[in-house]
């Protein structure tokens, strides 16, 4: 089992803003989620973006690893962009 953690202020900030709550990436598909490594690394840590399905819809899910865990950064809805990379990864 796949164990999450987040900071509750940017938690919050995420669902006023995408209207996602950070609870439902327990949801994110990662079985069948596509991955890369973020362009930018300014922040001191790797952070991976995954493109998947949570609850029939695509996502974006960014986050890091700490230990064990899955650090949530951002989990929003797919862009158009982000969509048509994991429908070409599928082919």
């Amino acid at each position: 089992m796949r164990k999450f953690e987040w900071n509750n202020e940017k938690a919050n900030h995420n669902l006023r803003k995408h209207g996602v709550a950070f609870e439902d990436v327990r949801y994110f598909e990662f079985e069948t989620a596509i991955e890369w490594l973020a362009d930018q690394n300014i922040y001191g840590e790797e952070r991976i973006v995954a493109i998947g399905v949570l609850e029939g819809k695509l996502y974006a899910l960014i986050y890091t690893m700490r230990g064990t865990s899955i650090r949530v950064i951002s989990l929003r809805r797919a862009s158009r962009k982000e969509a048509d990379e994991y429908v070409k990864s599928e082919a």
